[in-house]
């Protein structure tokens, strides 16, 4: 009798790495001449990012600094979700970015229904903030992981915890 072969789809990101990017930031905005004196601040606390700058201008300027630092470190983009600009005291621009942790339940039911729609012989559930797709044959759940990596749903998804 053949073994179950099972692999877990997950959204975790690295705040270790958030962090170090966060500090390259942080560096980088006391070097730049165009922010010299201008209250600028990157913080992360738990799951959020907060960023806080002069004008709407030089928020726009810090967050693709961030972003280009996240990329560097391999953090993904689409596990971000930016709020929008709010005003802060003094006349400041401030923006809150969640950081991504778990696959939200109405995605991980998309991402079931999905995977049945492929008609493939292999089982799929919801387990907390992942997804576990177990099967008897690795080249059905080869093939799920290309579908999956094909597909674009807004969310960060990594395939971990391959199990043969």
């Amino acid at each position: 009798m053949a073994k179950e072969c099972s692999f877990d789809i997950a959204s975790k990101i690295d705040l270790q790495e958030v962090d170090n990017a966060i500090h390259q930031v942080v560096r980088e905005l006391g070097q730049r001449f165009d922010f010299k004196g201008s209250p600028t601040a990157v913080e992360r606390e738990e799951h959020a990012i907060t960023l806080i700058a002069e004008d709407d201008f030089k928020l726009k300027q810090v967050l693709e600094i961030l972003e280009s630092k996240l990329i560097k470190r391999q953090v993904s983009l689409k596990a971000l979700s930016r709020g929008k600009v709010e005003s802060a005291a003094g006349g400041r621009s401030r923006q809150r970015i969640d950081l991504q942790q778990g696959i939200p339940t109405e995605k991980a039911r998309e991402i079931v229904k999905l995977i049945k729609g492929t008609k493939r012989k292999v089982q799929a559930q919801i387990q907390e903030d992942q997804v576990r797709v177990f099967g008897r044959d690795r080249d059905e759940l080869q093939a799920v992981i290309r579908i999956l990596r094909e597909q674009d749903l807004g969310i960060h998804m990594e395939c971990i915890n391959y199990r043969s």
